[in-house]
Parts: structure tokens; sequence; C-alpha cells
């Protein structure tokens, strides 16, 4: 009888873990893309942005695994949390998309936390620019319940509040955002998802754009420890002046 209750229970615990998922590798700290699936390809501006991702299944991605360090263009901390993120596409201007997804069946927790910051080179118009889409597919209803783009010329798709975009030479960025999809007020809590990013260069060679992707699962992602290097400046800035101001004094 012992057995058979001790059976049960390992039986329970194995069935539990089966039916409920969460994001493999969210915050991509084996640092590689397990789980994950990724796609890409080049865009000739036709049909007009946003794209469907699924266009570029199967084709070759252009994702590359972060481990820290600063943005060329912007001078953002690469990872957000933790060790690794994941950069999807480049700032070489080539047509080129890429894109990444994964599928979660049964997802249990009442939100779904990732961070984004997304790097793009003023070009055209709002459907022929470098831009960055996101989808959130509720595979149970068949329906799109995140369905949202950002290009250097605008807002294409919705859910596009809380973003200010900065001027960093010919470039912009998002800065880290921190997205929260609340499934428990879209009654979605249980349901099967697939998540499809994607970033885009303009059809025509000339601009690039990219994103950088961190900290995906139930809970928001902290920040990391170090400053970004303009807050490291004005740190040594200040610590400069106190100097100065203690040798003032002394003297």
């Amino acid at each position: 009888m012992k057995k058979t209750a001790i059976a049960l229970a390992i039986s329970l615990m194995a069935s539990g873990s089966a039916y409920s998922a969460s994001f493999v590798n969210g915050g991509f700290e084996s640092g590689d893309l397990t789980g994950w699936t990724g796609g890409g390809g080049y865009w000739s501006g036709s049909p007009p942005a946003p794209v469907d991702p699924t266009t570029y299944n199967g084709g070759t991605p252009n994702n590359t695994i972060m481990s820290g360090g600063t943005d060329a263009i912007t001078g953002a901390n690469t990872v957000y949390n933790g060790s690794y993120s994941v950069r999807v596409n480049d700032s070489i201007n080539d047509n080129s998309v890429s894109t990444l997804r994964q599928s979660v069946i049964n997802y249990t927790d009442n939100n779904i936390y990732f961070a984004w910051n997304a790097v793009l080179e003023a070009s055209h118009g709002l459907t022929d620019s470098d831009y960055f889409s996101l989808t959130l597919h509720d595979d149970t209803t068949g329906t799109n319940i995140v369905d949202r783009g950002y290009s250097s010329a605008g807002s294409i798709g919705g859910g596009t509040t809380g973003v200010t975009w900065k001027p960093f030479g010919s470039w912009y960025s998002s800065g880290w955002v921190v997205e929260q999809i609340d499934l428990v007020a879209l009654g979605a809590v249980g349901h099967d998802f697939t998540l499809t990013l994607l970033a885009s260069d303009c059809p025509y060679g000339g601009h690039a754009g990219y994103v950088y992707l961190d900290g995906f699962g139930s809970a928001p992602p902290p920040p990391g420890p170090l400053p970004e290097p303009a807050s490291l400046a004005l740190l040594g800035i200040g610590l400069a002046g106190l100097g100065a101001m203690r040798r003032k004094r002394r003297a």
C-alpha cells in the first residue's frame, strides 16, 4: 500500500510537470539558444511591414548570444539581467531579417514578462523602414493577444505606449523596456502560446535594425548590477567633485 502511494505521488508530480510549462531558457542563461527556434532571410519591401515572421521559418537566422558589454551605437548594456541575452539581427544594412520564437503548452502563470532594447536606423516611411515586431499568439483560441511593431519611422501595431525613443546620431533606441503581458486580464491563463519576435533591416539595403532580448518568464526581470556608461560617467564626475571639495576644505 505504501509503495502504491509513493508511486501515485511520483506519477502526479510527473504529470503536473508534463502538462504545464514556462519558457525554456527564458533568460538565455544557458549561454545558447536552447528552447528557441530561429529563422531568417531577406526582405524586399513586399509585403509592407509588419511582415509575417512565419515567412522566414526555416531560413537562416542572424541571432547572437551576448555575454555582456555595451552596444557600439548607443552605449547601453547588451544584457539586461544575468550573464546573457540575445541580439536578433545586427547593425549591418543588408536587407536581412531574423526571427526568434518559442511555444509553450498550458502556461499556468499569471504574467509573461520580458525586456527588450531595439536599435533602429532612421530610414524611410512607416511600412518600409527597419523595424522590430512582436506577436504573442494564443494557440488555444487561435488569436493574437499581442501584435505590435516598432519602426524607425513610428509605431505600427498596438501596445506601443511607455516607449521613449532617443536619438543617437542617425539611429534611434528604445533603451531597455520591460514588458508585462497580463494573462489574468486577458482570461488566458493555462492556454498554449507561441511567442514570435522579428528584427528587420529596411528593404533597400541602406538602413539596419536589431533588438536585444532578455528575461522571458513569469516574474519581472530585475535589472543587471552594472549601470550604463552614461551613469558611470556621471558617477565619476560626482566622485571627482567630492574629491575637489575635500581638497579645498583641507587647504
